[in-house]
């Protein structure tokens, strides 16, 4: 079976980007920092089978302000399996960060959408069936 292994998604704040990534995913962590003095900064965050590496913009880049997610081609939001959706989503709006689109209720799902302070969208989805005809089920 395949599975995405990682996503790598240059962002203006490593640590900013941290600090979202370990209030969704408590199990991340830092798995390697690297900031040369010739070179870019680049972090891995994640568990033993799955991670996010986070890069700045290489030193000779003007990056641009953030796009407008499903209006630009590219990314229209990142998605992450939680354990626990309500403590997740008290922990987001402690820390300032805000919803995004409401959600439809589902029999085996409940799902949210937050964008972080760099304008990703994130798609939080809490699983009450493992089944998978159950967990896709399109209702």
């Amino acid at each position: 079976m395949s599975k995405i292994e990682h996503l790598n998604i240059t962002v203006p704040d490593i640590d900013e980007a941290i600090k979202f990534i370990q209030i969704v995913a408590p199990d991340f962590k830092v798995r390697k920092d690297v900031k040369s003095p010739t070179s870019y900064r680049w972090t891995h965050i994640g568990n033993d089978e799955y991670y996010f590496a986070l890069q700045e913009a290489h030193l000779d880049a003007e990056p641009e302000s953030p796009r407008k997610t499903y209006k630009n081609y590219g990314v229209n939001h990142i998605a992450i399996v939680v354990d626990d959706l309500l403590k997740v989503e008290s922990d987001l709006v402690k820390h300032g960060y805000k919803r995004s689109i409401e959600t439809p209720v589902e029999k085996h799902r409940n799902r949210l959408y937050f964008f972080d302070n760099f304008g990703f969208e994130w798609e939080l989805i809490e699983y009450s069936s493992q089944e998978p005809t159950e967990k896709f089920l399109y209702e």
